[in-house]
């Protein structure tokens, strides 16, 4: 899809139930085809009708996936009145040397903005370039990642970030090294989240190989800065944990949230904690995001939106299509997050129409 080009998604038939069962990003070619075949039964009858009745078309929802393409563990984001995606590009691992982007004024209409950042730009990230983790600070915008997927120390590679003026880049490397490339605690330098607290502290959340650490981020994003403690690095595994971390704040709780299971499979799926503190501790409380034979398998690592202003929560995810065996063959989805009387969140229910469209107050 050219740069700018934006993705108009066609929602559910409702004259045809069944194509509710269909991956969304198919739904357009075979409604434009039924048309089609319509059209001309149509011309030659005598009675043609070009378009079909307005309330056969629902275009006022995401539907899943919300854009095509395989992509995966996407990063939601939300600056000034758009809405934003970085997503893994989903094929092999010497493939994967670039990141695109999706913005949204309504979670509904999307547009790619390719090749925002990539291995032509940071010159040591070479190969599976992954999990991106957007943060703004100061005017500008900096994109956390995993490159080049290192087994052990004193191989090149590890987490990195890149630095741009913009939310669509270009993003350039920011240290002209990796930011950290051991293995600390026997957590994979893979997969980072930057939450950054009430009190302005950015923390960088992040680990594979079923391990995750917590540190500090200093001011310029430029290193690691020592805890209370002098701990550099906190251990905070979860049981359960594998990879994918994610936080949120929300009425003075921390949510901690990771991906459980192995990524290929139909039960990847994603689990979460809570505690009083960023640093936890943390004791798992339960799955929220999951498969349905009935949707899709595989459904993990995600990330989150709170819409500015309101208590409403999306999660947002990648999932693999019914049918589908090819373990790359990942698609970004977006449904309802909801918490209960208690502040726990509900299980997520998984679907083809997404979430309606709603603007940034």
């Amino acid at each position: 899809m050219p740069r700018g080009e934006i993705w108009l998604p066609k929602l559910v038939l409702t004259t045809i139930p069944q194509l509710a069962k269909i991956p969304l990003m198919f739904r357009k070619s075979i409604f434009s085809i039924a048309l089609f075949i319509a059209t001309m039964i149509g011309a030659m009858t005598g009675s043609a009708q070009p378009n079909p009745p307005p309330s056969t078309v629902d275009i006022t929802h995401s539907g899943n996936p919300i854009f095509p393409g395989w992509y995966a563990d996407p990063e939601a984001k939300v600056f000034g009145k758009t809405y934003w995606i970085y997503p893994t590009y989903s094929a092999k691992y010497g493939e994967q040397t670039f990141f695109d982007a999706f913005s949204s004024p309504d979670l509904v209409h999307w547009t790619k903005h390719p090749n925002i950042m990539s291995s032509n730009t940071v010159a040591w990230a070479r190969r599976a370039i992954w999990a991106p983790a957007v943060a703004e600070k100061d005017g500008r915008y900096f994109i956390f990642f995993g490159a080049n997927d290192i087994q052990k120390d004193g191989q090149v590679g590890g987490l990195g970030l890149a630095v741009a003026d913009k939310p669509e880049g270009p993003f350039n490397d920011y240290l002209g090294k990796p930011l950290i490339d051991r293995f600390y605690n026997g957590a994979q330098p893979i997969d980072p989240f930057v939450f950054r607290d009430t009190d302005g502290q950015y923390y960088l959340i992040y680990g594979g190989w079923s391990h995750c650490n917590v540190c500090l981020l200093t001011d310029d994003f430029r290193g690691i800065k020592p805890m209370a403690d002098g701990a550099l690095f906190k251990e905070i595994t979860p049981k359960g944990y594998v990879e994918g971390s994610v936080m949120l704040k929300r009425n003075g709780k921390y949510y901690f949230m990771w991906s459980e299971g192995g990524w290929t499979g139909p039960n990847y799926s994603v689990a979460y904690a809570m505690a009083d503190s960023p640093l936890g501790p943390f004791q798992r409380i339960g799955k929220i995001l999951q498969q349905d034979p009935r949707v899709a398998t595989g459904a993990g690592h995600h990330s989150v939106i709170q819409v500015p202003g309101t208590d409403k929560y999306y999660i947002v995810y990648h999932r693999r299509p019914l049918g589908e065996t090819d373990g790359n063959h990942r698609v970004t989805c977006i449904d309802k997050m909801e918490f209960d009387e208690q502040g726990l969140i509900k299980p997520v229910t998984i679907t083809f129409e997404g979430v309606p469209a709603t603007p940034i107050p």
